[in-house]
């Protein structure tokens, strides 16, 4: 099994709002996801707004030069009712640069939100009110006031009485400049044209708020299919053979979990048995650098999940693709976590047989930098057999081929703990070089290496020396006879805390990588 990390990068971040049933207050969105979900689409919403605004103004300079008999007297520049049309155009280009600044709160897009529509219909309304009482402006501004407010409810996500308030208070002067304009007009009276123009305002609102509801139901209701009995699920953040890992968060304690589901194609009964198994076996584990189980079960319609917890961080692999070979003194305090993981894993009968980078992930937990954590025992197994052993036996190579033990791509059957430290050793080799032990055009050709070729040094494939008890100890661990390498986790543990030639990578150290990568973050997303 081979599975992307809970935290790795290309997590796409997407909302999901939660609770206000239809028409109540529409539930705050308290993460950083949800609200950029939200200034994507308010950022859409006034961007085409804008450019609708700025084509019908062109488009009108376009007839009137082309066709200027049709209109009453000449029109220049300077005409308030196009002045007013310039500055609507305006305010909506503000609102677009405005929610595309990063880190607004979901309340400040809220205000830009109500105070660009209502702002922008504003203006459109005084400028119909500026314009010749025989063009019947006021059915011009009720047009696009019917388009904005459709267009509005259907692409932001709000609430239906947010939705009916921000739409009366926009078409609310509409009526009133019609009635303003058609008092010294022969052709129509005013009451009849304010009436008239009430009716039409009162119809935007009605279906405006009428889209809102709709939307916002169906939103709801995607939420309540997404939904675990506590748990809420986000964005995908993960998939592999064996299952689909979802970011999500319990619905009362607001913690953010990792879900995992065994995906419908592969729900058959010994799949579900296999997938029953991991989170049984992974749940006996204690130790802090394992992933901890909070929860599992089925849904109502039979898909079985497990919950576990939330994982910020990167994994090894993506560490080593972004700086290149690490430390010596990094490497070891890496390494040792995962012995002590390893330790109880083994001690309690169990052998992970898919330790790699990947499957390995660094984090931040209570202050204190560079935790390891192990992922994904998917593949666990039971050293003692069990009469559930015969699961895995469907998969014929179970593992990663740059990191399996020669025993293991032998016979599945044979591995024992000492397979998942040469893996571990392989691990090691790839931290301090940057390179995998073995590496072939195909994984048949790098099984073959693991199995016939003696692992290159890794000072010679590096290029530089390095603490030479570490590399006899990785040495040690990628030797093709389990019975020539570290007896036990514990066993390498204290042979790698043996390594006096290597410089300790610090708590000091850790932090002030940590530090710089946020930075770096940082500075990317604000470029």
């Amino acid at each position: 099994m081979s599975e992307p990390s809970p935290c790795g990068p290309g997590i796409i971040k997407r909302l999901q709002c939660r609770g206000a049933e239809p028409g109540q207050a529409q539930a705050p969105l308290d993460s950083a996801g949800e609200r950029d979900f939200l200034a994507e689409r308010l950022s859409l919403y006034f961007s085409a707004t804008l450019c609708a605004a700025a084509g019908f103004f062109l488009a009108g300079r376009v007839i009137y030069t082309l066709w200027p008999a049709r209109v009453a007297r000449p029109v220049s520049l300077t005409e308030p009712f196009l002045l007013f049309h310039l500055a609507s155009i305006a305010a909506l280009l503000v609102m677009w640069l405005a929610v595309r600044q990063p880190g607004l709160s979901q309340r400040a897009l809220g205000a830009m939100d109500a105070f660009g529509t209502i702002a922008a219909l504003g203006l459109l309304s005084a400028m119909s009110g500026n314009m010749p009482a025989s063009w019947r402006p006021e059915t011009v501004v009720l047009l696009a006031a019917m388009a904005i407010l459709l267009y509005r409810a259907a692409i932001v996500p709000s609430a239906p009485l947010r939705t009916a308030w921000i739409s009366t208070l926009a078409v609310l002067p509409i009526p009133f400049v019609a009635y303003w304009i058609h008092g010294v007009s022969p052709d129509i009276s005013a009451g009849a044209a304010a009436a008239n123009a009430f009716l039409w305002a009162l119809l935007a609102v009605l279906l405006s708020g009428i889209v809102s509801f709709v939307t916002f139901r169906l939103r709801n209701s995607v939420v309540r299919a997404r939904r675990l009995g506590q748990y809420t699920l986000k964005e995908k953040i993960g998939e592999g053979g064996m299952g689909v890992v979802y970011r999500a968060e319990h619905e009362m304690l607001r913690r953010p979990t990792a879900i995992k589901l065994l995906p419908p194609g592969a729900a058959g009964e010994n799949a579900l048995r296999r997938f029953e198994r991991e989170v049984q076996q992974t749940a006996r584990l204690t130790s802090p650098h394992t992933v901890s189980i909070y929860d599992y079960g089925r849904t109502p319609d039979g898909l079985f999940y497990y919950v576990m917890e939330y994982l910020d961080g990167l994994d090894l692999e993506t560490l080593v693709q972004e700086g290149g070979p690490v430390a010596p003194g990094r490497a070891v305090r890496v390494l040792r976590q995962i012995c002590a993981a390893l330790a109880e894993a083994h001690g309690i009968g169990l052998i992970h047989r898919d330790i790699k980078p990947a499957n390995i992930l660094l984090v931040e937990r209570g202050g204190i930098a560079d935790i390891a954590k192990i992922l994904d025992f998917g593949l666990v197994k039971e050293v003692s057999g069990s009469a559930d052993g015969g699961l895995t036996a469907e998969n014929v190579l179970q593992g990663t081929p740059q990191y399996m033990a020669p025993e293991a791509i032998r016979d599945s059957t044979s591995q024992d703990p000492r397979s998942d430290l040469y893996a571990l050793g392989a691990v090691g080799y790839f931290l301090l070089t940057g390179t995998p032990v073995f590496s072939g055009r195909t994984a048949l050709e790098t099984i073959h290496h693991h199995l016939q070729t003696e692992p290159e040094a890794p000072s010679k494939r590096l290029g530089r020396a390095l603490p030479e008890k570490l590399e006899a100890v990785i040495l040690g661990c990628l030797s093709k006879d389990p019975d020539q390498r570290p007896e036990s986790a514990k066993a390498l543990a204290g042979a790698l805390g043996a390594c006096d030639d290597v410089v300790p990578w610090d708590e000091v150290e850790a932090q002030a990588w940590w530090h710089a990568r946020a930075q770096r973050q940082n500075a990317a997303k604000s470029a």
